[in-house]
């Protein structure tokens, strides 16, 4: 600092002389009705720097403005950017509730068609291995279910608590293969046993002679005492006739899509 205070004395000391004597003529000026020829001289030969250092102090003080401009619409952009992804949330915890509120409804419109009373519960997890196909309901003995209770939902069928603890029951999917549940063909009322099969059902014991076609709806008899009568089950899909079977062999989508299952009905009473 002291180096460059060195190299450009005579220029810094030239320039505090002249802002002196402008000043001091601007003093004058003020005091004075009238000005000599030496002060009009001085005064025309320091128009120009006069002009420039004005230019330059108009140009400080606008880039100040302007930076102090974009410090606060940067300050805004980060408070409009917080705002808005907070909205989003709220907009997707609306969207959220209301897509809640549409399958509950859907429940409650299912418990009126059923006539039996029901408990609702929310599905908190889900095992479709290979060796077994059941999903965990937050409900259990602390609200009145037990083991045996057929569960269901909007579309039909789910399937049976097959085990209950104090707060949450497991279920097993109409899909597993130990699951067999007494149906009949709505249309033809043709019966048989649906049994799971993974991600699908089969009509067993279903003659081959029954008139059974694609896309005929398959619900529950109501027979075992277990699921009450016409709840969906699933929709007939492939059937095959052997010549000399007994049997036909009947492949059923299942009404439920477990993989979208979050809200179920635990059947607790009996038919009223």
């Amino acid at each position: 600092m002291r180096d460059l205070i060195r190299r450009y004395r005579n220029l810094l000391l030239a320039v505090a002389l002249l802002l002196s004597v402008l000043l001091l003529y601007s003093y004058n000026l003020r005091q004075k009705a009238s000005t000599t020829f030496f002060e009009r001289a001085v005064l025309t030969l320091a128009a120009p720097f006069q002009a420039s250092i004005d230019g330059a102090s108009d140009a400080v003080f606008g880039w100040w403005q302007h930076y102090l401009w974009l410090v606060n619409a940067e300050q805004r952009n980060v408070e409009l950017v917080q705002e808005n992804l907070q909205l989003r949330k709220s907009l997707q915890q609306v969207e959220e509730f209301r897509l809640q509120n549409e399958r509950l409804r859907e429940l409650l419109a299912f418990v009126d068609d059923i006539d039996r009373p029901a408990l609702p519960a929310q599905v908190i997890g889900e095992d479709v291995s290979s060796w077994a196909r059941t999903i965990t309901i937050d409900k259990g003995t602390r609200a009145g279910l037990r083991t045996g209770l057929p569960v269901v939902a909007a579309d039909g069928v789910v399937g049976r608590i097959i085990k209950s603890s104090p707060n949450s029951s497991r279920v097993l999917l109409v899909t597993d293969a130990s699951s067999a549940i007494a149906a009949l063909v709505q249309r033809t009322r043709t019966r048989g046993v649906a049994r799971g099969r993974g991600a699908e059902l089969s009509l067993d014991f279903a003659l081959r002679d029954a008139d059974i076609e694609p896309n005929d709806l398959l619900v529950t008899s109501g027979m075992g005492g277990v699921f009450p009568k016409g709840l969906p089950l699933g929709q007939i899909g492939q059937v095959e006739r052997d010549e000399f079977g007994l049997f036909q062999r009947v492949k059923v989508a299942p009404a439920v899509d477990f993989s979208h299952l979050e809200e179920v009905l635990v059947v607790v009473g009996e038919d009223r």
